[in-house]
């Protein structure tokens, strides 16, 4: 269906290689995953499928790219901003085949997503839709259209759970293939059975690729077991090439105590040694060959290194938040608080506000101590918009110290500053130095470092986040969505970060994993309030 010949992408701004000698064919059948780590390339990848000219202005592009006329469905990780002004009726007319759906079809379709009925034809701007609102309708959209091959850019970003399982549903049924990124280990566990896997080894100076016909959890297993094996072989060759070499120079040495030691009056003798130190000098030769062909120990890229302080700590006494709000209301505008870490969400230039109305009434939420809390809901129902509602009452609190890290990044990051720039307060050398010393263990390299933010990927703007919010001291962690851009393999290592983090959390998520591993309370956000909830996968 698409096939990729020979394609090479590199980085123009700092010549970095994003793939070299890429070929991979998405066949009939194929539901194959994108994986790596954030900033490697795979958004880059999908891009260069749909269109090459989307990465034209940042990437220098060669190979072949066949599509035999398939008609491809696109899912962007972030909408167009020229959609985004848009109303819902608008969106969906864009797309010709809307029109020839009947009334019952387009009706199946909403429901299997969890929409109304009549949400086609709704007057409200896209940019006013919940992030998961948003994820729908484009996925709507593209199954109107009909499209032979599917590329996803994290299609499980944002949508609710019972939304997750129609995807999960979705993409393993599919009668076309369908060529996906996401960060949800689950569903990819579930769903993908090709694997490609995208590297950046010797600090991103080389990249490698791995294409694997195989199950999620098996190609890791493979992996694991080919790079022990590796590993394992490279040492024991080493281990010999050791003993071969002691052995040697213990023979070499004797030949030359010999030569020293021999008399003038015994040339038969010193002729024996000679010939006995050039028989040496041949099995020093064969040796120096031998090396060279011994097998390499594996090379892997760096893990990220990321850790709150062990210091920081909440008595379990301590009430961190007793919230109550008799309604929550969409549609209200809210005040920035960029400084203290909250900042309105951005409208769209000339854009009126959204109408008020109310989301949820009745919502009383306690957390005492070092509590871990998950918040979810169906999309729309309101729950980034109670987060920011909580956040506002937590920021400017003095016996607390709290974070936050919006489900939209954009809202707090300024995005022509470099990442040095934003985390630095004092702009001392001392600073300066620390926070490269930290990036780099979140493997920026020295380029991505002076990058501007609006040019990083939606990992690495996490990240920097998450180093804020270390950076802070803060013992109070307020997160919408936190482990939705960080990859597959970073997202364990981050779990890990939070399960030991000393703090309070107040989150919202629809990762399994993460709730699973790492919360302990769950509150369904529903329109009667908050209501406590068992953990489910």
């Amino acid at each position: 269906m698409i096939q990729v010949k020979n394609l090479h992408l590199m980085h123009k701004k700092d010549l970095r290689p994003i793939l070299e000698n890429f070929s991979f064919a998405l066949n009939p059948g194929d539901k194959a995953v994108v994986i790596g780590e954030e900033g490697n390339g795979k958004s880059t990848l999908l891009k260069w499928l749909v269109n090459p000219a989307l990465v034209e202005d940042y990437v220098e592009a060669e190979g072949e790219r066949i599509t035999g006329g398939a008609r491809i469905g696109y899912l962007p990780q972030e909408l167009p901003a020229e959609e985004k002004e848009r109303t819902l009726y608008e969106f969906f007319c864009e797309e010709e085949q809307f029109f020839q759906w009947s009334p019952k079809e387009l009706s199946k379709l909403a429901q299997e997503l969890g929409l109304p009925t009549d949400f086609y034809y709704g007057e409200q701007q896209m940019y006013t839709l919940s992030g998961g609102e948003k994820v729908k309708a484009q996925m709507a959209r593209l199954l109107l259209g009909e499209p032979d091959v599917f590329l996803l850019d994290e299609p499980s970003n944002d949508i609710d759970i019972p939304t997750l399982l129609w995807m999960e549903r979705f993409i393993r049924e599919s009668e076309q293939p369908v060529l996906y990124i996401s960060h949800d280990e689950t569903l990819i566990e579930r769903t993908a059975n090709v694997v490609i896997h995208l590297e950046q080894i010797r600090r991103k100076t080389v990249s490698r690729h791995t294409v694997a016909r195989m199950p999620y959890r098996e190609y890791l297993s493979h992996r694991e077991n080919v790079m022990d094996n590796q590993m394992q072989a490279a040492l024991n060759e080493r281990r010999q090439e050791r003993i071969r070499r002691e052995k040697l120079n213990r023979i070499m040495q004797r030949v030359e105590h010999e030569q020293s030691a021999i008399s003038r009056q015994n040339p038969h003798g010193g002729q024996l040694l000679k010939k006995k130190m050039k028989a040496v000098k041949s099995m020093e030769k064969r040796f120096d060959k031998a090396a060279g062909q011994m097998t390499e120990r594996p090379e892997e890229e760096e893990a990220i290194l990321l850790r709150f302080s062990p210091d920081i700590r909440l008595p379990a006494g301590k009430i961190v938040l007793d919230f109550h709000l008799d309604a929550l209301v969409a549609g209200e505008t809210e005040p920035d608080f960029r400084r203290a870490g909250l900042a309105e969400e951005k409208k769209g230039e000339g854009t009126e506000p959204a109408p008020s109305r109310v989301l949820a009434r009745n919502i009383h939420l306690f957390v005492r101590g070092p509590e871990r809390i998950c918040i979810v809901g169906k999309n729309g129902v309101g729950k980034t918009t109670l987060l920011k509602r909580i956040a506002e009452e937590l920021l400017p609190r003095q016996d607390i110290r709290a974070a936050y890290m919006p489900q939209n990044y954009e809202d707090l990051l300024e995005l022509d500053k470099t990442p040095v720039d934003y985390l630095s307060e004092s702009g001392g050398k001392e600073e300066i130095t620390r926070i490269r010393t930290w990036l780099g263990s979140m493997k920026y390299t020295a380029d991505e470092m002076q990058h501007a933010i609006r040019e990083l990927s939606g990992g690495q703007k996490a990240k920097i986040f998450f180093l804020k919010m270390n950076l802070s001291g803060a013992n109070v962690l307020v997160l919408d969505e936190p482990t939705r851009n960080f990859s597959p393999l970073s997202n364990p290592v981050i779990r890990q970060v939070l399960l030991d983090f000393g703090g309070a959390i107040i989150s919202i998520s629809h990762d399994r994993k993460y709730i699973e591993e790492v919360c302990e309370t769950v509150y369904e956000l529903t329109e009667d309030g908050l209501c406590k909830v068992t953990k489910d996968n």
